[in-house]
């Protein structure tokens, strides 16, 4: 990452040896040694610190520190070392074991992890004096905290549980309508023969046909048990989800409040030269939110990394009104960046990652067939 010049300096997402070149450098630190498998292609795993505190409200620190606002607005603090619930309706601030002091020239970016959107945990990453979620302006000097908000499910998490992850970036790197043009006609990035490409995203839509036993989806149910995010393939999937199977119709009506566990029309490619996120396609096409964990790393649904016909799965939440969702409607777009450098490891095989190769899957925590 060196010492060129602004006008020379590469602009693009920074791959699993340059995240480890920052633990080494400095700009990553960690309270506690790094977990074997947390440092993925194109991104880090966040995980959670030694305490919580329950808060009033959801707030950006803006001129303040966090640890200031939590003085405020916290109404009480507890351990996470032994495990903790944390209720539906309620917000959390967690601090994380990872901080920052990152380059001038590099900025970072949060999401939820795959499995934390498809348990419909809502998590936001917050710096200090940050304006927005999610969003660590270049430079930044100082701790990292998480909100949660679980919105169906209790949860069970503990110091280390891994919600959230971020991407570190120089530049500008997002590909342009002509770029993505191109590249899907080298690549395939969806498969469609016509895609639907404009704003700088790709269009991904919805499919309500169903699987071979007509299941189209999933909507989760209330006044469930706990879900312990650290415990994989433990819980049965009817004791938290109600199947939706295709009826002979070819819409499904979302409910006001209630979430949805669906899947793309289309395959999803993401070459391992570059990296995808999730984004809404327009908020004037519908009152919903598609897909809270938004992003695609190096390798998925890649061919060669054994993602062959790997769908986008969406967690789908309507607001306020009902709102019919037919086949094939375009609800969600994919927005393509360049990485600075091929990753040591792809999403996949490398890694015997969860969710390549997938169709319609609910998270890693519950029981197959």
């Amino acid at each position: 990452m060196g010492g060129n010049s602004e006008q020379e300096a590469p602009a693009g997402i920074l791959p699993d040896r340059m995240i480890a070149e920052l633990f080494e450098s400095g700009a990553l630190t960690a309270t506690r040694p790094l977990d074997s498998d947390q440092i993925q292609p194109a991104s880090l795993d966040l995980r959670l610190g030694e305490k919580a505190y329950r808060v009033r409200a959801s707030f950006l620190p803006g001129k303040t520190t966090v640890a200031e606002k939590l003085e405020n607005l916290k109404l009480h603090e507890f351990s996470l070392e032994q495990g903790a619930v944390l209720e539906t309706g309620c917000v959390y601030i967690v601090p994380l074991l990872e901080g920052l002091q990152l380059p001038a020239k590099v900025s970072a970016s949060a999401n939820p992890k795959s499995s934390t959107g498809r348990l419909d945990i809502f998590t936001r990453v917050i710096s200090d004096h940050c304006q927005g979620f999610d969003q660590i302006s270049a430079g930044y000097n100082g701790p990292l905290y998480l909100e949660i908000s679980p919105s169906t499910f209790p949860v069970v998490v503990r110091t280390g549980s891994r919600l959230s992850q971020v991407r570190f970036r120089t530049g500008v790197s997002l590909l342009t309508d002509s770029e993505l043009s191109k590249l899907h006609e080298e690549e395939v990035l969806v498969a469609t023969s016509e895609p639907n490409i404009h704003n700088q995203g790709i269009g991904l839509s919805i499919d309500l046909t169903g699987d071979e036993n007509g299941l189209v989806g999933y909507r989760g149910k209330r006044h469930t048990g706990v879900v312990d995010v650290d415990r994989k393939a433990v819980l049965e999937i009817h004791d938290f989800w109600e199947p939706i199977y295709n009826r002979g119709n070819r819409d499904i009506v979302l409910d006001p409040n209630e979430f949805y566990i669906l899947v793309s029309r289309e395959a999803v490619h993401v070459p391992p030269l570059y990296a995808a996120e999730m984004v809404p396609f327009d908020p004037l096409v519908g009152e919903f939110r598609v897909h809270y964990a938004g992003f695609f790393d190096p390798g998925f649904g890649h061919a060669a990394a054994g993602g062959l016909g790997a769908r986008g799965v969406l967690e789908v939440r309507s607001h306020e009104v009902p709102f019919i969702l037919e086949h094939g409607q375009i609800i969600g777009r994919l927005v393509y960046e360049r990485m600075l450098e091929h990753p040591g490891a792809l999403y996949g095989q490398d890694l015997g990652s969860n969710y390549q190769a997938q169709g319609l899957k609910l998270s890693k925590h519950f029981r197959s067939g």
